[in-house]
């Protein structure tokens, strides 16, 4: 079994609007099983271009995709969601969390949308996340009831219940002070040590990326270091 759970090959981006301008060039790169990976660079170098095409949420793009050996290009749209449900798990800048349902039933969402274990099943696993990251005291509360970095904790939770091969985060800390995004770090650590989970981070946070295992780069649509 290949340790390689996702492979950028020659990744190029062209945006059309009006004028044809070049925001990724050629970006290849691959992550191995439980590898913490962080992407780093100014603000409009293609960073978060390049975890929307990782993604499979952006499909205009030339080059080659990987995930979990699997060519991701001229797949149908529903092929590609199931990819997204099933092997990638998301975390924002905002965590997206339902208010109308409680912190239980925002983290079994996708589990139920999946639609792998029973709903008796699915509601067991996402106890069991929201235990591993502490907070399945609040289960039962709704989000608006949470501060900003437990709600972020339950944002992890949701991401983690379908056992996705890889989390992507683009700012999963943006939002919160240094405490908050410490736990943060340490959650996704302990995730990458622990339960071999594959994490690519996107991040402005200098001091965030410098722990991580492994620093990609970019600069004008180019990986320059890593």
């Amino acid at each position: 079994m290949s340790n390689i759970i996702l492979e950028a090959k020659k990744i190029t981006k062209f945006f059309h609007d009006p004028l044809t301008v070049q925001v990724l060039k050629e970006i290849s790169f691959s992550i191995n099983r439980s590898e913490f990976v962080s992407v780093i660079g100014k603000s409009g170098c293609g960073k978060s271009t390049l975890l929307y095409i990782l993604s499979t949420m952006d499909t205009d793009y030339e080059g080659e995709l990987y995930i979990d050996g699997v060519a991701m290009r001229n797949r149908k749209e529903a092929e590609l969601a199931k990819v997204r449900n099933e092997k990638i798990g998301f975390v924002f800048q905002f965590h997206y969390l339902l208010n109308e349902f409680s912190v239980l039933k925002n983290v079994m969402l996708p589990g139920l949308k999946l639609g792998k274990y029973s709903d008796k099943e699915v509601e067991h696993r996402a106890m069991e996340k929201l235990k591993i990251l502490g907070i399945d005291n609040e289960a039962l509360k709704n989000p608006n009831q949470l501060s900003g970095g437990q709600k972020q904790r339950v944002a992890i939770a949701r991401a983690l219940i379908n056992d996705p091969l890889i989390i992507m985060g683009d700012e999963p800390t943006g939002n919160l002070d240094k405490k908050n995004s410490e736990i943060v770090f340490n959650i996704f650590q302990e995730l990458a040590s622990a339960y071999h989970q594959s994490l690519l981070i996107v991040t402005h946070d200098n001091e965030f990326a410098a722990k991580t295992k492994r620093i990609i780069e970019m600069e004008d649509g180019n990986i320059i270091r890593m």
